[in-house]
């Protein structure tokens, strides 16, 4: 029947002649495994790489971001669905290869190439040759993804890869398979492995109203990231806003994201930031030796920078991030 199985995401999909796999990008033709939105973006932005969400990489620089279209999660509230959810062959595309996403990059003067919106995990090979190209012209490489992806593609990937938020969206298989039609423990080891590659990692939470955000699941999520992957690791929670299949929800509270803040903090962990939420304070970057306010932010804007040679400026201490 000449099918392939694919061995990119721990789903390892069986695919029949013609057919594509649970990512919808990866398609069966006459026995051989092919990337069909290889060269294809769907998105191409210039962000601020705050946007990411990263705070301890290169802050005020600006990120080309690129996606294509399809992914190999499911997620009920899902933000940009519109090109996660439909085939590739639903939404509209650029032709821009390895090459031209380079050029562009540099054209726009950005400092990093940010693969992201859907995962970059499901353009895996477009991603991989744009990072070697990029990393050649002296340009960052940036993946914003889920995590869902085996071990052995990984660690090819971060042999190119800077830096990278990863989301770690519950702590229960459970919540992964009902939400995201995935499952926790390969996405736990996406987290580690890359870190200890040498990757820069933050790590993004959305908060989901009775779903994600009691005390024991964010007491749990900050003492797994504190045990696996150090305290030093900035963590984002992210407020949800009602999405896709997941509108019966409220938005997150803001006394929800300060809860989740101070459980954080009293867990040990040293950079907690809250996303989707304008709150200056909550956005900073503070020294956790000293405390001295080290970057001030509004927004996606950086108001001031005082980090000197990776350290606070006052008493020395070393501040994890790439910083120029």
């Amino acid at each position: 029947m000449n099918s392939v199985q694919c061995e990119l995401c721990p789903k390892r999909c069986v695919i029949k002649p013609g057919q594509s796999g649970d990512c919808r990008a990866r398609i069966n033709l006459d026995g051989e495994l092919v990337a069909s939105t290889y060269g294809y973006p769907c998105a191409l932005h210039v962000d601020p790489v705050e946007k990411k969400p990263l705070y301890h990489f290169l802050p005020g620089s600006r990120a080309f971001s690129v996606a294509t279209a399809g992914c190999n999660l499911h997620c009920l509230n899902c933000q940009n669905w519109e090109i996660s959810q439909a085939p590739p062959d639903a939404v509209p595309a650029y032709r821009a290869p390895p090459a031209r996403l380079v050029r562009l990059a540099r054209e726009n003067k950005c400092r990093s190439i940010a693969y992201t919106y859907t995962d970059p995990v499901i353009f895996y090979e477009y991603t991989l040759d744009s990072s070697r190209l990029a990393r050649q012209a002296g340009i960052k490489n940036i993946l914003v993804t889920a995590g869902y992806i085996n071990r052995k593609p990984l660690l090819e990937l971060c042999k190119v890869t800077d830096a990278a938020n990863i989301d770690l969206k519950g702590m229960t298989d459970a919540f992964y398979r009902k939400v995201c039609g995935a499952t926790l423990k390969p996405v736990q080891n996406t987290l580690v492995t890359a870190k200890n590659a040498g990757v820069m990692v933050e790590v993004t939470n959305l908060l989901l109203p009775t779903l994600n955000d009691s005390d024991r699941d964010i007491t749990a999520l900050c003492r797994w990231i504190k045990k696996e992957m150090g305290s030093d690791t900035p963590l984002h929670f992210s407020r949800f806003f009602p999405r896709f299949r997941m509108r019966d929800l409220p938005p997150t509270s803001e006394n929800t994201l300060a809860r989740a803040r101070r459980i954080a903090l009293a867990e040990g962990l040293k950079f907690i930031y809250v996303g989707n939420l304008l709150n200056p304070e909550w956005s900073g970057t503070n020294c956790p030796n000293c405390n001295k306010v080290l970057i001030r932010r509004s927004g996606y804007r950086i108001l001031e920078n005082h980090i000197k040679n990776g350290a606070c400026p006052d008493c020395k201490t070393k501040i994890y991030g790439v910083w120029k």
